[in-house]
């Protein structure tokens, strides 16, 4: 099997599902690599190995080291490596993280948290020749209490707003946009009206991922 490339990905949007799953070890990268489109190496480690209660305590250092050692072991999946919580803070910075993170790691891609304040920021990264992924809706590294998380786009004004961040993300340069924690009917048309593909965290079938 080829190794799998972002353009097959962007060709499977509207005919094929796409498959990504989480990785923080040699052990389960080796395990599906190639039988997954997409290895994710997340900052959920935090909670996930190292029993944090959010993710804000994770480290660039610490998404370094488990993004090399799953990504050792990766030789048929795409890779995408969150960027850790304020590692991202201005353009500036982001571009100095991202590029230590990839070079460090071997990353195909990295991921940010998104919002409206830090479009500038996936802009100024895919300027500079970095492949960045969006995620919005419910976006983790922002809640100090998981349990205070709860589905969005159940208004039309979070409709609206979650549809526009989407298509502003899109024209700034993103690859990819996880959809997390979205409602059924926002997921579908944030999914239909862009070019890029969307990947599903609880967000429907709709998604062209999950």
């Amino acid at each position: 099997m080829n190794k799998i490339t972002y353009k097959k990905l962007l060709q499977q949007k509207n005919t094929k599902p796409i498959s990504c799953l989480t990785a923080y070890t040699k052990s389960i990268a080796k395990i599906i690599d190639g039988k997954i489109d997409i290895v994710l190496i997340g900052d959920s480690v935090g909670t996930a190995l190292y029993g944090m209660k959010n993710t804000q305590s994770v480290t660039l250092d610490m998404l370094k080291n488990h993004g090399k050692a799953v990504i050792q072991n990766i030789n048929k999946s795409l890779t995408i490596i969150d960027m850790p919580y304020k590692t991202y803070q201005n353009k500036y910075q982001a571009l100095k993280n991202a590029k230590e993170m990839l070079n460090y790691t071997k990353a195909n891609l990295i991921k940010l948290e998104s919002n409206n304040q830090n479009i500038e920021i996936v802009d100024y990264l895919t300027k500079n020749k970095i492949n960045v992924v969006g995620h919005i809706g419910v976006t983790p590294q922002k809640y100090i209490n998981f349990k205070n998380i709860k589905i969005v786009g159940k208004t039309l004004a979070e409709e609206k707003a979650l549809i526009s961040l989407a298509i502003r993300l899109e024209k700034a340069g993103a690859k990819f946009i996880i959809l997390e924690c979205i409602k059924l009917h926002v997921a579908k048309k944030i999914t239909s009206k862009l070019k890029i593909p969307t990947i599903g965290i609880g967000s429907s079938k709709y998604c062209d991922g999950q």
